[in-house]
């Protein structure tokens, strides 16, 4: 059976490039939370636990690489948004925090019950 061109395993499929960019948990996540609304990178640090200012700040500026987020600058404060681009990942991320929630649990017993003693 041949391959078609749009299947996710070739090389040059464009599935490979969303799967490039959401495979980083947090791009992931910042994506999630700025789908909420606009934010400041401070507010960023707070609402997503566990990134550092300098992950963050990378993580930003790959998405911005990708014209999923927009950097505005006022006078007195930055902010970042999703632009509409990246609002269309909103739904697909949304799609796997549910996803999460309704299994995770599952996960964390099949993990527990499969570690090494």
């Amino acid at each position: 059976m041949e391959p078609s061109s749009s299947d996710a395993l070739l090389v040059d499929c464009p599935a490979r490039l969303a799967v490039e960019i959401i495979a980083d948990k947090w791009s992931v996540l910042v994506v999630f939370a700025l789908g909420q609304q606009p934010r400041r990178h401070g507010e960023l640090i707070e609402v997503v636990g566990g990134i550092s200012r300098k992950v963050l700040t990378q993580t930003l500026r790959k998405l911005q690489g990708y014209g999923l987020v927009y950097r505005a600058e006022t006078s007195t404060q930055v902010e970042y948004r999703l632009t509409e681009l990246g609002t269309t990942l909103v739904e697909p991320v949304e799609m796997l925090n549910r996803w999460a929630r309704e299994h995770g649990e599952a996960v964390a017993d099949f993990q527990e019950a499969h570690e090494p003693d």
